[in-house]
């Protein structure tokens, strides 16, 4: 849902992925990727399952052998076991035509193909491998990513612009030739597609790259040479807070600026780590940037040498996952829940003021002050909290507030609301 009309979008081709509309005046979508072995469709399903409930949108999977390939059509019909329609995205090196040809089942499953024009083929072969890609693509009507990346750039193409650039009086930069490389790379291998019949509005492009000021140079380039929606990323982002900034700081300029009609936030997963956190990291940067809401986000305050107790911590953290854990059903039973605002503050400094501003507000009390802690609904004093039961009483107002406010009818129904899915918890 589109919340802002205070950032224009640049206009652009609208393409359907499965049940999902891309670009055009249509809210930036979420994707992610799978990390798992494709021939284990069973493992493979299930985090795709995972990042679909998480909130990706669409969901790639690598397909790079006959054995991956022949699991494709199988874990589409378990995710439909399990209802969950979320489009799969094939990503496409090197010998995607073979398995495109030999495995149609798998072509068939797919809701869109992403095809590398750096490495679907090299010398005489690569244009005779794209073209069978794209005949396939029209053949069973899907929508294609052509995606270049850096690390895997048209060298080809690289080496010609690279001489046509030494000729030239003032030849430009190294760095300005490669993103140049990069552009006409898409655009070319876009305007091939459509000359051997896919139409328009079947192709979106993506060049990605490895560090922030390039990406928002290509983009800004790109968007200004093209209609076709554009897929956002950083390749190769990095881990941890590192990939979550690098990611953000790029992304952040280009939506601001109206490019970008779907994006991925490609973080390196922690040994054991949750894939889904790349998901949330995206929604929680299209949410803050006032551009689509997702879940409610809970403002905490910081923390100084006023707040020596860990109690606003501990009850912010679990409000924010508690949150996260309704969504799912929340988003079905109460629309709009996402926009709601929730404060969990730490000391009367500004504990209060925030928390008159959110929609339900609590201001825990500071080393030294009294251990009481305001409730404000709506900016209004409703109750003052206090004893060993403050997460569990706050909680239970949130359910109220959630239920009287999003559910249709509102207080009205309050009485006959549905029994809540998820019992309160100990945080």
């Amino acid at each position: 849902m589109m919340i802002t009309d205070s950032i224009p979008r640049r206009p652009t081709r609208q393409v359907r992925v499965g049940n999902v509309w891309i670009g055009s005046d249509h809210p930036i979508v979420v994707q992610s990727m799978t990390n798992t072995d494709t021939v284990d469709a069973v493992g493979t399903a299930q985090q795709i399952y995972d990042l679909w409930r998480a909130g990706s949108e669409m969901v790639r999977i690598t397909v790079n052998s006959p054995e991956a390939a022949s699991q494709v059509a199988r874990i589409r019909d378990i995710l439909a076991a399990k209802g969950c329609d979320v489009p799969i995205v094939g990503d496409f090196h090197f010998n995607g035509d073979r398995l495109l040809r030999d495995y149609p089942e798998c072509a068939e499953a797919l809701a869109k193909y992403r095809i590398n024009p750096g490495n679907v083929g090299k010398g005489s072969k690569k244009d005779e491998k794209f073209a069978f890609m794209i005949e396939k693509a029209i053949e069973y009507d899907k929508p294609v990513r052509i995606g270049v990346n850096w690390g895997s750039l048209d060298q080809a193409l690289a080496v010609r612009l690279m001489d046509e650039n030494s000729k030239l009086a003032q030849p430009l930069p190294a760095d300005a030739v490669m993103r140049e490389a990069l552009i006409r790379s898409a655009l070319d291998s876009a305007a091939q597609a459509v000359s051997w019949g896919l139409a328009q509005d079947k192709i979106i492009l993506s060049c990605k790259v490895s560090h922030v000021q390039d990406l928002i140079k290509v983009y800004r380039d790109l968007a200004g040479r093209c209609d076709y929606p554009l897929h956002l990323g950083l390749t190769e982002a990095g881990m941890g807070s590192k990939g979550i900034v690098a990611s953000s700081a790029a992304l952040a300029v280009l939506m601001q600026d109206g490019f970008g009609d779907t994006i991925r936030i490609s973080l390196t997963p922690e040994p054991g780590g949750d894939r889904a956190r790349e998901v949330i990291v995206a929604q929680e940067l299209l949410q803050t940037m006032g551009l689509r809401s997702f879940t409610p986000l809970v403002t905490a305050c910081p923390g100084c040498g006023r707040t020596t107790s860990t109690v606003f911590q501990e009850l912010a953290q679990g409000i924010q996952q508690y949150l996260r854990e309704q969504m799912p059903i929340w988003r079905l039973q109460y629309p709009g829940v996402e926009d709601l605002k929730v404060a969990v503050m730490g000391c009367v400094v500004n504990g209060p003021g925030e928390s008159k501003l959110a929609d339900i507000g609590i201001s825990l009390p500071g080393t030294g002050e009294v251990p009481v802690c305001p409730v404000y609904v709506d900016g209004e004093k409703t109750v003052t909290l206090k004893g060993d039961r403050v997460t569990e009483e706050f909680l239970a107002i949130v359910q109220d507030y959630v239920v009287t406010r999003y559910q249709e009818g509102g207080a009205k129904r309050r009485e006959t609301a549905a029994p809540r899915s998820i019992p309160l918890k100990q945080i």
